[in-house]
């Protein structure tokens, strides 16, 4: 029998507004693609309406709606269905009586995110974020679908625009608030990276009295982090990742990787533990620390936590390896880290790329949001490419132009190519790629470069192709 998540008469309690009828639920959904039968349909108004899918809602099941209006059907109505939604997830943390740990930061905080859930998984009732759940309706939508007896949660909080950290970690309320690192990020709204480590550390908002901070030793804003999270929270303990290993910390005492995977030894708090990661990479390594840390601050024995990480594989989009042929039947190792791009997640892809057996191909879309410094992080890209041994690069965008200049001029031994967006890079790409290739995808989301990634599955799996010239045809 499936758990009752809510009764009607505890929704009505927490959300300002008028039940329709007698309902449970077994989940929330915001989205009729992926309703499950007995969920709660949130109506909410983006791009599109959620009222217009009400109906289509309950005919996949759905047992009861949030609505601004009546629409006939079992639910509540409430005039803002937002804010609704984030009392409902107030509420939802309000009953919960375990350990609620939330991560943010420039680079990571996905991967890093799924790392912590794969650990608490193995230990008992979890809760984690969904894919990058990470905005205004994304942290009230995974805390209103936490059950109540859940023993640990991890929350992923994000921004785009200043402000908007610090309610959701008051939504959250963590027991254990953590920084990946500070990075050239979104400066388009924030105008610095001063302002970037501003506006993460108010992640430390909502931080429980005696609560768990874990920050990034050896990043530069370290001390502005740390000050920050006693002005916002001054019983709070801070621990740290990154640095030189102690009672206080977790560091990487050794980092191996045969190109495939990554052995890493941590010691953590002083417990000496080993990992394995389907991933490639020294930043997996700080991830990985960051992440074993996080668990031993909620309770859970470091080796424990350890051994449960072993086997993590990078969500789709973040690093993820494998092997695929192209039309002629040649084998390639793609790695795609198409998801997202800033100047620092970009150097640790080429040192991870840097890694792998076989000639490199980096497929690179420009980074967004850079503000009027964009020239110089994307030429600044050229001297780690150059270190990483790549022997292709393929460019797309039009911020690329200063990278392409600069390879032009310091690396005349590697071919580059500039093109006019995912479509033709492909194509580029499917015209210079040799057997035993890796090719790493990268860029900012909207760059669309996990389109390319999208057409070099499709060559692989037979899809659209022109076998005899092993080039793209209708899959462009």
């Amino acid at each position: 029998m499936t758990e009752d998540l809510w009764t009607a008469h505890e929704v009505e309690a927490a959300v300002s507004g008028r039940r329709i009828g007698e309902w449970r639920v077994s989940g929330v959904s915001i989205d009729t693609r992926t309703l499950s039968p007995g969920d709660l349909f949130v109506a909410l108004r983006d791009i599109r309406d959620g009222h217009d899918f009400v109906d289509t809602a309950f005919s996949a099941g759905a047992a009861a709606c949030l609505v601004s209006r009546d629409v006939g059907r079992p639910g509540l109505i409430s005039g803002d269905v937002l804010e609704a939604l984030v009392q409902l997830g107030s509420a939802s943390r309000r009953r919960m009586s375990g350990v609620c740990a939330a991560v943010t930061g420039s680079v990571g905080k996905t991967s890093v995110k799924e790392m912590i859930a794969r650990i608490f998984r193995a230990h008992g009732r979890s809760h984690w974020s969904d894919k990058s759940f990470n905005n205004h309706w994304g942290v009230p939508l995974t805390l209103a679908r936490m059950p109540r007896d859940t023993q640990r949660a991890i929350f992923e909080i994000g921004m785009s625009t200043p402000g908007e950290i610090a309610p959701r970690s008051r939504l959250v309320r963590p027991h254990i608030a953590m920084i990946t690192c500070i990075a050239p990020a979104h400066l388009e709204g924030l105008g610095s990276v001063d302002a970037v480590a501003g506006e993460k550390s108010d992640i430390f908002a909502g931080l429980e009295p005696d609560g768990v901070v874990i920050l990034p030793e050896r990043d530069s804003f370290f001390e502005t982090l740390r000050r920050r999270a006693f002005d916002l929270q001054p019983s709070a303990e801070v621990l740290t990742f990154g640095g030189d290993p102690g009672v206080h910390s977790a560091g990487v005492r050794d980092y191996d990787s045969d190109g495939a995977r990554s052995l890493i030894r941590l010691e953590v708090l002083g417990a000496v533990v080993e990992t394995e990661l389907l991933a490639v990479g020294e930043h997996w390594a700080a991830n990985a620390a960051l992440a074993v840390l996080a668990a031993v601050a909620s309770g859970i024995d470091a080796r424990s936590a350890a051994q449960a990480l072993s086997g993590y594989s990078p969500p789709p989009g973040r690093g993820t390896a494998e092997t695929l042929q192209l039309a002629t039947g040649d084998p390639i190792t793609l790695v795609d880290d198409s998801y997202n791009a800033n100047p620092q997640s970009m150097r640790a892809a080429f040192s991870g790329l840097a890694r792998r057996p076989g000639r490199k191909v980096a497929v690179l879309g420009e980074m967004r949001e850079l503000g009027e410094e964009s020239a110089e992080w994307h030429s600044g890209l050229a001297e780690p490419l150059i270190a990483a041994g790549v022997s292709v690069v393929i460019l797309s965008g039009g911020e690329m132009r200063h990278l392409a200049a600069r390879l032009i001029r310091e690396a005349p031994s590697i071919e580059v190519r500039m093109t006019h967006g995912p479509e033709e890079a492909a194509a580029t790409m499917n015209s210079l790629l040799l057997s035993g290739d890796v090719v790493l995808i990268k860029g900012s989301n909207a760059s669309g470069m996990g389109k390319v990634a999208t057409i070099l599955r499709a060559i692989d799996k037979g899809v659209d192709q022109d076998a005899s010239s092993g080039r793209i045809a209708d899959a462009l």
